[in-house]
């Protein structure tokens, strides 16, 4: 089993990035994806989740209106597109599979927003 993000680097304020996250070894289609964040001196929290369908989709107070989440399973991929970015999004952002009985992490993508 493989979660790889990619697509995290160096963003200015009001800037955008978007995170791909490609999976394999796991039946892609029959897991909700989510994005978490950690950042420094921070506990990990959730910033968006999507249902396995893509039909359905939550997010963070913090993003909303910001960041949105998509994925693609013909593509084994979920995507987070971030826009109007904050020095306070800067994080490890790090992709989760949630399956019913088991769950998978990618090892995270750095997230830094400065000017």
């Amino acid at each position: 089993v493989q979660l790889v993000e990619s697509g995290g680097g160096l963003a200015q304020p009001g800037g955008s990035l978007r995170l791909s996250c490609a999976a394999s070894g796991f039946t892609f289609s029959s897991y909700a994806m989510t994005w978490y964040r950690q950042g420094p001196g921070k506990e990990r929290e959730l910033v968006a989740i999507i249902s396995s369908t893509g039909g359905a989709t939550h997010y963070a107070d913090s993003v909303k209106g910001r960041f949105t989440i998509s994925r693609d399973n013909a593509e084994n991929t979920v995507y987070l597109q971030m826009n109007s970015l904050k020095p306070e999004d800067t994080a490890v952002y790090y992709c989760h599979g949630l399956g019913e009985i088991n769950h998978y992490w990618g090892q995270g993508t750095q997230v830094t927003v400065s000017s």
